[in-house]
C-alpha cells in the first residue's frame, strides 16, 4: 500500500486530478459498454425483436392484403350461376281462360356459356393480383426491417449519447473544482472559475436535451413493434457491428423489393388489359325447359340461345384506358430499375466511406483522449491555462460524439444496403 501525504494547493491539485482521471477513464468504459438503467426493461437482441415483430401492424396489413388477393383468385375461379325461370300464361281470363284448364306452365334453367377466354384471362389477372400482394408483402417487410434497425441503433445511440454527456459534465465539474481551488490558491483569476461554472452550466443543458433524445428514441422502438411493454435499454448492442470488419455485399437492382413489385404489378396490369380485350366478345345464354299445356294435358320441351348484338358497346374505351395504364406501369418499371441502380450505388459508397470513418473517427478519440490527459496534468502543474484544458475537453466530446455518429452511419448504410437486396439486415447477429 502506497500513501502519500501532500498538503496545501498540491493536495487540493492532487485531489482534483485524480477524480478526473477516475471520471475520465469510467466516462469511457460507461461508454463503450453503454449499461442500462436500473430497473429497465430491455429490447431484445435486433434479431430476436425483427422475428417476433411478425405481428407487427404493418406487417399484419400486408399479410391482410394478401389473403384478400388469394380469396379474389379463389372466386375468379367460379363459373356463372344458372337461371331458374318459372312462367305460367293463360290463366285467370275469361271465356276459355277461365281458371287454369288453359294454362300453359314453362320451368327453364339458363346458362349464360363466357366465350372469347374470359375466364381463363380473369383467372390469369386474378394470380396476378396474388403476386403484387405478395411482392408488396416483401418489400413492406424489407422497409420495416430497415425502420427497426435504424430505431434501434437511435435508441441504443441516444442511450450512449446521454452517457457522453454525462460523463462530460463530470468532467466539467472536475474542471471547476480544480479552478475553484487554485483560484482560492490565487493561482487564477476569479474569471477562471466563473468560465469553468459556465461550461458546467451548458454541459447539464445537454444531459437534459440528451435524455429528452433518449426517451423519444425508445418510445419510437416500442411503437413500432406494438410493444406492450415499453423498452428502456438495449440488451444487446448493435453499435458492435459496426466495428466488425467485414466485406461489403454486392446487389442486383434486378432483384431489388421496389423493382419486383414494380415487375409484378406490370404483370397484372398486363393481364388485365387481356381481360378488357375478352369483354368485347359477346356471351351466349342458353336455355331448356319443360311446357305444361294444361288445355291438352301434355308436356313440351322448350329451349332457346340468346347472344347480345355488339353494335354500340365493344368495350373500346375500357381496352384502351387498360392499354395506356400498361404503358404507365412500363415507365414504372424502368424508373424502379434506375432508382434501385442509384439507391445501390449510394448505398454501398456510403457504407465505404462509413466504414473507413468509423476506424479514423476511433483513432481520433484515442488521441484525442491522450490529449486531454496531457493538457491536464500540465494544468495542474501550472505550465498550461485553463482554457486549454477547456479545449481539450471540447475537442474529446466532439471526438466521441463522431466516433458514435460513425458507427451509426456504418449501420444505417448497412441495412439500407440490406433492405435493397431484400434481406434483413445485420444477419451475423445473435
Amino acid at each position: 500500500m502506497i500513501s502519500l501525504n501532500l498538503r496545501g494547493d498540491r493536495a487540493l491539485r492532487f485531489a482534483a486530478a485524480s477524480s478526473a482521471v477516475a471520471h475520465l477513464f469510467i466516462g469511457v468504459g460507461t461508454s463503450l459498454l453503454a449499461p442500462s438503467p436500473a430497473h429497465a426493461d430491455p429490447a431484445p437482441a435486433f434479431q430476436d425483436l425483427l422475428r417476433s415483430a411478425e405481428a407487427s401492424p404493418r406487417l399484419r396489413e400486408a399479410q391482410a392484403t394478401v389473403g384478400q388477393a388469394e380469396g379474389l383468385a379463389r372466386q375468379s375461379r367460379a363459373w356463372l350461376n344458372p337461371t331458374v325461370n318459372v312462367e305460367v300464361e293463360n290463366f285467370g281470363g275469361k271465356g276459355p281462360y277461365r281458371g287454369n284448364q288453359s294454362a300453359e306452365t314453362t320451368a327453364s334453367v339458363e346458362q349464360t356459356i363466357e366465350l372469347g377466354g374470359k375466364r381463363r384471362a380473369r383467372i390469369a389477372a386474378a394470380d396476378a393480383g396474388v403476386e403484387v400482394s405478395r411482392a408488396r408483402a416483401n418489400q413492406v417487410k424489407a422497409d420495416f426491417a430497415f425502420d427497426l434497425a435504424q430505431a434501434y441503433t437511435d435508441a441504443e445511440v441516444a442511450d450512449v449519447r446521454l452517457q457522453l454527456t454525462r460523463d462530460s459534465l463530470s468532467l466539467a465539474e472536475d474542471d471547476a473544482r480544480v479552478a475553484d481551488a487554485l483560484v482560492k490558491a490565487g493561482k487564477e483569476a476569479d474569471l477562471r472559475s466563473v468560465q469553468a461554472r459556465s461550461v458546467v452550466e451548458a454541459a447539464r443543458a445537454d444531459v437534459d436535451e440528451a435524455q429528452a433524445a433518449r426517451t423519444a428514441a425508445f418510445a419510437r422502438l416500442t411503437g413500432l413493434v406494438d410493444s406492450p411493454v415499453p423498452f428502456t435499454s438495449i440488451s444487446v448492442s448493435l453499435l458492435d457491428h459496426a466495428d466488425v470488419d467485414e466485406p461489403i455485399p454486392s446487389a442486383d437492382p434486378l432483384n431489388s423489393p421496389g423493382y419486383l413489385f414494380a415487375q409484378a404489378e406490370r404483370a397484372e396490369i398486363a393481364r388485365r388489359v387481356r381481360v378488357e380485350q375478352t369483354r368485347s366478345s359477346p356471351d351466349v345464354t342458353v336455355s331448356m325447359g319443360v311446357r305444361r299445356l294444361a288445355a291438352d294435358d301434355t308436356n313440351a320441351f322448350v329451349g332457346g340461345v340468346s347472344v347480345p348484338f355488339p353494335v354500340f358497346d365493344r368495350n373500346r374505351g375500357n381496352i384502351s384506358a387498360a392499354q395506356s395504364e400498361l404503358a404507365a406501369a412500363d415507365e414504372r418499371v424502368n424508373i424502379a430499375r434506375l432508382d434501385a441502380q442509384a439507391d445501390i450505388q449510394s448505398a454501398t459508397g456510403r457504407l465505404h466511406a462509413a466504414v473507413t470513418r468509423v476506424k479514423s473517427a476511433q483513432n481520433s478519440e484515442r488521441t484525442a483522449l491522450e490529449a486531454y490527459r496531457l493538457t491536464r496534468v500540465g494544468y495542474e502543474a501550472g505550465k498550461l491555462p485553463l482554457s486549454e484544458v477547456l479545449s481539450a475537453r471540447r475537442t474529446l466530446t466532439d471526438a466521441r460524439n463522431q466516433s458514435l455518429k460513425a458507427r451509426q452511419d456504418r449501420l444505417n448504410a448497412e441495412a439500407e444496403l440490406a433492405r435493397l437486396r431484400g434481406v434483413a439486415p445485420f444477419g451475423d447477429q445473435s
